[in-house]
Formats: C-alpha cells, structure tokens, sequence
C-alpha cells in the first residue's frame, strides 16, 4: 500500500513539475507556523507512514515520513532506546518527515548533537519527479557529498522526504535535574563551566532566576556528579524538560513575539527588553519581546549569531533571518539541483527560494 502512496506522491511531482505548479509539502501541520506558508496547492504525505524497519542491537531506525512521531518513540521505548535529540513535537500527530525537514532539536541538543547529526539515510522525490535514496543504515556509509544530511532543516525546499533512516541511542539508567537559584550572568558561566567537565550532563538552561541542570547516565555518575554541582532537587525532572521541549511551561504562554537567538554559549547576556529563557547552556534564547525586528537580528549578529522570529504574534516580519550573500547563493545551487522548477515551499524557507 505504501508503494502505491510513494507512486502517487511522485505522479503529482511529476504533475506539478510539467505545469510548473507550486506545491506546499504537508504531514500534519504541528509545523506550519514555522516560516512562510505560500498559498498554494497541498502535497499531503501524511499517508505514506510506517515503520520500515528496526534493529536495536544495530541502533538503527528506519521509517516513512509521515509516520507519527509519537508512534516511532514508543517502539523505540519498548526497546528502552530513543531519539537522542529529543525532537519538539508541537502537536499530537507530529511526523517524522516534519521534525527532519524542520531539523528542530530539544533540550539535549547541546550535549547529545542536533537532528542533522543522527539521520544516516534519506528516501526522497525530488523536483523532476525522480526517487532518490542518499546515506543508508551506518555512520560512515559514502564517500563524497552527505545529501542525507542537507534534508535535515531545509523546511521542504530541495524535495519530499519518503522515508529517514536514523541513529538511536540507549535510554540513560538514572536522570534527575539540579536547581540554583542565581542571576543571568553567573546562570551563562555556571553551565558553560560544568558543561567543560567530564559530567553526565544532558541539558541546562535558566529561567525565572532558577539554573536547571540535567544529569543522564549511570546511577553512579549521576550520584557522584550531583554531590559536585549541589542544589536543589527537582520534583518532576521528565515533565519540566518536556514543557520546555514542547513550549508548554509558563514562559511560552504569551501572545508576544517569540524569537530564538542562536549564540555562541560562552557569549554574555544581550540588552534587549523582554522576558528571557536560555537553552542549551545559552546557544539557545528564547526572547519574549515587542522591540524592533531589526534591532533584535542586529544585536544577534553582532554576538555572532542569528534570531529567528519563532512565532509572530502580531508582527508580519520574516521568521528567518537571511544568510550572508556567499550563503545564500549556495542555497540557491541546492535549490537548483534539486528543484529546477522551483516547485517545493516556495519562499517557505527565504523570499524567491
């Protein structure tokens, strides 16, 4: 049945392709409010969906893009592995093609690496109607260009993922979370300092003028490495890292713009008015804040690096903000190669992508 799914899929490509008709790439919409959604005719992947295949003793998943995220946890779950990244689901129907397209990480992304770093093959159409597989089911399985990989955050731009082979990691024996209270500034120097040493550390951030640190691992380590840090201990350690992974704690409950500025960790906190949340021990800021969009992306450039208007609001400003022009000309060779016609999310990533 998903042969036949994969077929039509890659009929109405070859379609759109022909009659240069722009089609805006759709699982379950959990993503939609992430970038510019064009109105334009709706490719729906949400049916070519299942597990396609799974060996634990491997570490190695691989499954259809509109299989529902929740679906591929909970047999991961049962095998006690996971997704080490901690994917944000944003929705009940989550898909995986989504979370890979959108290439959104959560609160391990610091220590455990991003999306990208776990996908090792990738099925896909793309914008000449063709079927191609990249990578395949091991770390290091081709020589040249990983294009696997490059699936990972495109929001749909270069094709249509079918299907993603991914990595998977064991779940951690023992975890807890450590709270201090301290100030911004000593909060960016305490999780860069611990986050330095040999410590089973798998996520930090601050908020509130609390500290949270999470230990993962070995009963031991976990034990040895809170007896070093001190703290309080968190009541619920699960449920407070997945309000923050999913936008559901107190903070993200707001009707103010809501902007993420990827930094360097190390960098110390930005002067912008506005409600702050730091992640991945401060290369991830949340800002609740009504100020300029140009002043907000000029102080994130100059701290070397970016913000990305999450949720608008009520502003119409672009969500992501745009390359230097020697990137943003790579974008466009990519998009080239994979999509002459230009028929995949137009402008979903950037204006004229």
């Amino acid at each position: 049945m998903n042969q036949d799914i994969s077929e039509q899929l890659q009929q109405q490509v070859l379609n759109a392709a022909k009659s240069s008709q722009p089609l805006q790439i759709k699982g379950s919409g959990s993503k939609i409010f992430l970038g510019h959604v064009a109105d334009v005719s709706i490719l729906d992947v949400s049916a070519h969906r299942g597990i396609v295949s799974y060996d634990p003793v491997e570490l190695v998943i691989t499954a259809r893009a509109g299989t529902p995220l929740r679906e591929l946890e909970q047999t991961l779950s049962e095998a006690n592995q996971m997704l080490p990244f901690e994917p944000p689901h944003f929705g009940l129907n989550a898909t995986l093609g989504g979370t890979i397209a959108c290439g959104l990480s959560g609160p391990a992304r610091s220590f455990s690496g991003s999306a990208r770093d776990y996908v090792l093959g990738v099925k896909m159409i793309n914008g000449r109607g063709e079927i191609l597989n990249f990578g395949g089911q091991v770390m290091k399985n081709v020589a040249g260009y990983d294009c696997s990989r490059l699936m990972a955050g495109a929001m749909g731009t270069l094709g249509v993922i079918l299907a993603v082979s991914l990595k998977v990691l064991p779940k951690q024996a023992a975890e807890i979370t450590l709270i201090n209270k301290i100030s911004l500034s000593q909060a960016l120097d305490t999780m860069n300092h611990w986050s330095g040493q040999s410590l089973p550390l798998s996520a930090a951030c601050y908020e509130g003028e609390h500290c949270y640190l999470r230990l993962s691992g070995a009963k031991t380590a976990v034990e040895n490495a809170q007896e070093l840090i001190g703290g309080e201990l968190h009541a619920d350690s699960h449920d407070f890292w997945q309000t923050i992974k999913e936008h559901q704690h107190p903070f993200f409950q707001s009707d103010r713009p809501l902007w993420r500025l990827s930094l360097p960790a190390e960098r110390p906190a930005i002067d912008i008015p506005g409600e702050w949340l730091i992640d991945w021990c401060g290369a991830q800021r949340w800002l609740l804040s009504d100020s300029c969009a140009e002043v907000i992306r000029e102080q994130a450039l100059q701290a070397g690096g970016h913000a990305t208007l999450f949720r608008r609001g009520a502003t119409n400003t672009e969500v992501f903000q745009l390359p230097t022009d020697g990137v943003m000309q790579l974008h466009r060779r990519l998009k080239q190669a994979f999509d002459p016609a230009g028929i995949f999310n137009p402008g979903r990533l950037y204006p004229g992508l």
